[in-house]
């Protein structure tokens, strides 16, 4: 009996087996994790990336804070000294100045004008500098003091003090002659008035005797530009009318006064007043009063033991009444009490009343003695300032 062969069924062409699909599947199943996996890869890069980039950013370092601000350089320079009354102030800055910045301070305090420029302070004064002042300029520093544009301070506050020049002895003559305390007049030259600042500089112009036929002993002393014993005394008037110390010295206080008495035309409402003694025999003394003689009297000088030397001063101490003691020339001692209408000139050396039989040649111990009833004329024509000449 034949058995037939037995055929495998082959699968039909272009179709694959059971195993043949599965293979793919799983190949296929396989590429699309290996692409989902490189996918979630580069995403998870990008996403670490993009968080550092981030973090970099969050963790940059802050800006440096910006320097304090400084004084660079001051005019004048501090300790300066002889600085012209009419000067004019310059801070430069390490900055520009906040218009809203507070501004340096002047001791003693002057009227004035401060301007800001790029890194720059200036001060312009709206009158002159007081002659012999030492200036103390504070520029503040810390939270409240100077502040620039872009909120810089300076670490701490700074002075600086420099001093202004003495006063001129021509431009203090001006001044007196022109409030009336000299026997010259000064007369401006002709042009525009004097700035402010300007006050306290000479001026142009020419002095003149205010009376004809003053005493030769007098219009001698006189020199324009030169201290003198005229000069002292009208600055010992002045003194004594401002009620400041009767010194004679032309320092800051008398500035001050002098400039402002300038300023608002306060002059001197006084006579000028001038007393001569002679000590040619008879002795006498002469006072005139605005250029003219008022009131002449004998009077007695020192015994030659003791002489009233001459010369000329101003009466610098007064009394109505007082006591005067001293020494003889015998080396005695003596103390008058009640001794009336006192002028102090030189010294221990005054005018003043004084008893005695007679007068008209020496017979004091350096004083120059009268009458009382002549002291008491003398007396209110010789205010503190008032020259006295023994010749």
């Amino acid at each position: 009996m034949k058995h037939a062969k037995r055929r495998e069924r082959s699968s039909p062409r272009g179709k694959r087996s059971r195993s043949g699909w599965l293979k793919a599947a799983l190949a296929a199943a396989s590429g699309l994790l290996v692409v989902g996996s490189a996918g979630l890869a580069f995403d998870l890069a990008g996403a670490a990336g993009s968080s550092q980039t981030g973090a970099a950013l969050a963790h940059d370092p802050p800006p440096a804070p910006l320097p304090p601000l400084r004084v660079l350089s001051t005019t004048p320079v501090p300790g300066a000294s002889s600085v012209p009354p009419d000067t004019s102030l310059t801070i430069s800055l390490s900055a520009t100045l906040s218009p809203a910045s507070p501004m340096p301070v002047l001791s003693p305090p002057m009227l004035g004008t401060w301007t800001a420029a790029p890194g720059q302070l200036t001060f312009v004064p709206a009158g002159s500098f007081i002659p012999s002042t030492t200036e103390t300029l504070t520029i503040p520093g810390g939270p409240s003091g100077l502040v620039s544009t872009r909120g810089q301070h300076l670490e701490g506050s700074e002075t600086v003090s420099f001093g202004i020049a003495a006063g001129s002895v021509l431009r203090l003559q001006q001044l007196l002659a022109q409030l009336g305390y000299l026997p010259v007049s000064f007369v401006p030259a002709a042009g525009p008035p004097v700035p402010p600042v300007d006050e306290a500089l000479p001026q142009p112009g020419s002095f003149a005797w205010r009376w004809a036929g003053m005493p030769a002993s007098l219009v001698s002393l006189w020199s324009p530009g030169q201290m003198n014993v005229i000069t002292t005394g009208a600055v010992m008037a002045f003194e004594d009318q401002q009620g400041i110390a009767t010194d004679g010295i032309a320092g800051p206080s008398v500035w001050f006064h002098l400039l402002q008495a300038a300023s608002s035309g306060h002059a001197d409402s006084a006579p000028y007043d001038y007393v001569l003694v002679s000590k040619v025999l008879p002795e006498h003394l002469s006072v005139w009063s605005n250029g003219a003689p008022v009131f002449s009297t004998l009077v007695n000088t020192g015994v030659a033991a003791a002489p009233t030397p001459d010369g000329t001063w101003p009466v610098y101490l007064r009394y109505r009444v007082t006591t005067m003691s001293g020494t003889n020339p015998n080396g005695t001692h003596y103390s008058d009490p009640g001794i009336p209408w006192v002028s102090y000139f030189n010294g221990g050396d005054a005018l003043h009343g004084f008893i005695r039989a007679s007068y008209g040649f020496p017979q004091s111990v350096g004083c120059v003695e009268m009458p009382f009833a002549s002291a008491s004329r003398v007396w209110p024509l010789t205010p503190i300032g008032t020259l006295v000449t023994v010749q």
